[in-house]
């Protein structure tokens, strides 16, 4: 008996119609951000050097760590509109404990040096509970996350407000800040002929340490049970406002990791530190394939939107494109983004 052979699939089959739709969907906001990079490389090749590559790198990795955190609320089917000024307020408050004893313009003029860790260590706490109170209005008091987020985000930006604006000195600029503490930050560790800074390391901890707790865990587990399907979920035992309350938590707390790393990096603070980051970070993690719909997101994606948000951000500063013309860009790109994910979750249904 002849074996019977299924026909051999041609070029036409591989790409018909619909397939195409179906990758053109699946990739649209990829495919319009490797445009807009190819056009801001012909506009500049000199963007292409390992300077440039190593300052987005730097620049990336206080944004991975925000971005990290608002993924895994976006997984639970929330957002937080609150994380900018988390960090800000972290910023704010590791600045104003970490300045040079000889600084003519301390905060606290009395206040002995301090270790390094304790103001990060204090200012990851606050932001912390910050976090935690936004998970118990959101899952204790059933208030949406957008508009839990949006109280909190105001609250906050007026606690750091108050705390900046302190006499004698008012509303100035923190500066002055212990070497050590920027050091923290702005140093980098040669490995042969490369040279990483120390941003990036940290960057990297944070990344392995929130990919086990994801894939590894049973908070992960429950995280991603509760953004596909809460009822079911709830069914199958997990406790939901706990795990919720907890992943704020920690998204609170990777908040405050951020916005010391920003305050040593920069050198300075002020309550207007980590303005309208939330939106990047948001915006990052959709373009990595973190969906609103819930129960869908990775470490991996995560990142990858981070950086290629960072290029393009860096990019258009680069070739002079102005920050008010870049704010639409980034507009256009959260819009398309959440308007793809929302098609794809239809196709889905």
């Amino acid at each position: 008996m002849d074996k019977i052979n299924p026909p051999k699939s041609t070029l036409k089959d591989r790409f018909t119609p619909k397939k195409i739709s179906t990758f053109m969907l699946n990739n649209a906001i990829f495919i319009v951000l490797v445009v807009l990079l190819l056009i801001i490389i012909a506009l500049s090749p000199s963007f292409l050097s390992v300077q440039n590559f190593r300052n987005i790198l730097a620049q990336a990795s206080t944004r991975v760590i925000i971005a990290l955190g608002v993924g895994g609320i976006i997984i639970t089917q929330g957002t937080d509109l609150s994380a900018g000024r988390q960090v800000g307020l972290a910023a704010v408050i590791s600045a104003s404990l970490l300045q040079a004893p000889a600084y003519a313009y301390r905060m606290y003029p009395d206040l002995p040096q301090l270790p390094i860790f304790l103001p990060i260590l204090l200012a990851a706490s606050i932001t912390g509970i910050f976090g935690l109170i936004n998970g118990f209005v959101v899952s204790k008091l059933k208030v949406t996350p957008f508009i839990a987020t949006l109280g909190m985000m105001i609250i906050i930006y007026g606690v750091n407000s108050i705390y900046f604006d302190r006499p004698p000195y008012g509303a100035q600029p923190i500066g002055g800040l212990d070497p050590k503490f920027m050091m923290f930050a702005q140093r980098s560790i040669n490995i042969g002929t490369f040279i990483i800074p120390y941003l990036v390391i940290y960057a990297s901890i944070v990344i392995v340490l929130v990919w086990i707790l994801w894939n590894k865990t049973k908070l992960g587990k429950n995280i991603y049970a509760i953004g596909g399907n809460p009822e079911a979920a709830a069914v199958s035992g997990v406790n939901i406002a706990r795990n919720i309350m907890i992943i704020y938590m920690i998204a609170g707390i990777l908040y405050g990791f951020a916005g010391s790393l920003e305050a040593a990096r920069v050198g300075s603070a002020t309550n207007n530190t980590g303005n309208m980051y939330e939106l990047d970070a948001i915006a990052a993690c959709v373009v990595g394939g973190v969906s609103f719909t819930g129960g869908v997101g990775t470490v991996a994606g995560v990142v990858t939107g981070v950086l290629i948000f960072q290029v393009i951000n860096y990019g258009l500063s680069f070739i002079g494109v102005s920050p008010y013309l870049q704010y639409i860009i980034k507009g256009l790109i959260i819009v398309t983004a959440v308007a793809i994910d929302t098609r794809k979750y239809i196709k889905k249904k």
